[in-house]
């Protein structure tokens, strides 16, 4: 189960797992980092206590984390659930990890150390310009705000001398093993809630939170906010001014989730606002992975 931060995910697995008997492996390149539950926007704790989840709070934050050691993780993960009998429920908003797990990571040349210190002692608009002229397609492709991605574009394309879009379809198959949801909501609903999950976040202390995260590595400071709520704190913006750029970035964001989420899988799509309240959530989701309907108590 993939889609957009702030679409309801976390609540939607929760409730398909209690009615299936599963367990939750988290598929959130963010929500691994254990010292940032609000900022991350992490189960509850009382949704953690409904069902077990797993990959979700429990690296350090100085410790860095990539797709091909996620998905060596999750399958660990999966075949530990399924020998209890139990059905594993991959949800998160982090494609690339759902896709390593699913598809298996693209044949790669191996890393050239020279090189990969060359992309990154160079100014980040110089790697952009080199990526556009190597690769004109590339940097649509991509997350261009985030510099590990732009120079990791780079690096593909110089690696492989193959523009982007050719390593990306190299991807295995998944053999039918895994049925998914992509879930989405209307564009106005969906942006009410970020800007509503922004807001609680603050509410729910993110600030100190962030404040005591002083010591994160580079993986868990590409969370949303983290540098903006960082710049809050050295007095450099306002809070109306750090919620503003956190629900902006938030907003950006989701739109890239929902696009890798309708281009790299095969998987049926879910609104969720028009499957209002939860329970037709449920029994839609239900209908979509082709599972027995809801028993309702009378």
């Amino acid at each position: 189960m993939t889609g957009p931060t702030g679409v309801g995910k976390s609540a939607l697995a929760v409730a398909l797992a209690l009615h299936i008997g599963g367990e939750i492996i988290g598929a959130d390149a963010f929500q691994i980092y254990a010292g940032l539950p609000v900022l991350t926007a992490q189960p509850t704790p009382s949704q953690r206590a409904l069902v077990p989840h797993h990959l979700v709070g429990f690296l350090d934050l100085k410790q860095g984390f990539d797709a091909a050691i996620y998905a060596e993780e999750a399958w660990h993960c999966i075949r530990d659930i399924q020998s209890r009998g139990r059905v594993p429920i991959l949800t998160g908003g982090t494609g690339l990890y759902l896709k390593a797990l699913t598809h298996g990571l693209a044949d790669m040349p191996k890393a050239d150390t020279a090189l990969r210190a060359r992309i990154a002692d160079t100014p980040l608009e110089e790697v952009l310009a080199e990526l556009f002229e190597k690769d004109p397609l590339a940097p649509a492709a991509i997350d261009t705000l985030n510099p590990v991605r732009v120079r990791r574009a780079l690096e593909i394309v110089l690696l492989t001398g193959k523009p982007l879009a050719a390593s990306r379809s190299a991807w295995r198959s998944d053999n039918g093993l895994f049925r998914g949801l992509v879930i989405t909501r209307d564009r106005e609903d969906l942006r009410h809630r970020i800007a509503a999950n922004v807001e609680t976040m603050f509410a729910c202390g993110v600030v100190e939170e962030v404040r005591a995260a002083s010591h994160a590595g580079a993986g868990a400071r590409r969370a949303i906010g983290f540098e903006e709520i960082q710049k809050l704190l050295r007095g450099e913006i306002t809070e109306r001014g750090c919620k503003a750029a956190m629900v902006l970035a938030t907003r950006r964001y989701a739109k890239r989730q929902l696009t890798w989420g309708r281009t790299q899988f095969n998987f049926q799509t879910l609104n969720s606002s028009e499957n209002s309240p939860s329970e037709a959530s449920l029994s839609a989701a239900l209908a979509i992975l082709d599972a027995p309907p809801p028993c309702h108590a009378k």
